[in-house]
């Protein structure tokens, strides 16, 4: 059951596909959207990385592919891809939203 405040299905449906495939090497990877679900809890929250909920994964993971998606420079690839598409469905007024 979907917590309040995580990714809908719809929300993860286009988000999906901006993510990198996972690594087939070693141990199973941690899912993505259970990670990114626990990278919003701790933005939502302000809380420390260790008092991340159990049902995010380790507190470890999580923040470990936040700050090396961030060093590959993920995020802003993925918030230029979807401020690409929300201004192509006419979604963005760029008087507001510059």
């Amino acid at each position: 059951m979907a917590q309040r405040f995580e990714l809908t299905d719809e929300q993860w449906e286009r988000l999906q596909p901006l993510l990198p495939h996972k690594a087939r090497t070693g141990r199973p990877a941690t899912d993505h959207r259970q990670i990114i679900n626990g990278i919003l809890w701790i933005l939502r929250t302000g809380a420390p990385w260790r008092d991340l909920p159990e049902r995010y994964g380790p507190w470890a993971t999580v923040a470990s592919r936040f700050y090396s998606w961030r060093k590959f420079g993920l995020w802003d690839r993925i918030f230029a891809q979807v401020q690409t598409q929300a201004n192509a469905a006419g979604q963005i007024d760029w008087h507001i939203h510059y």
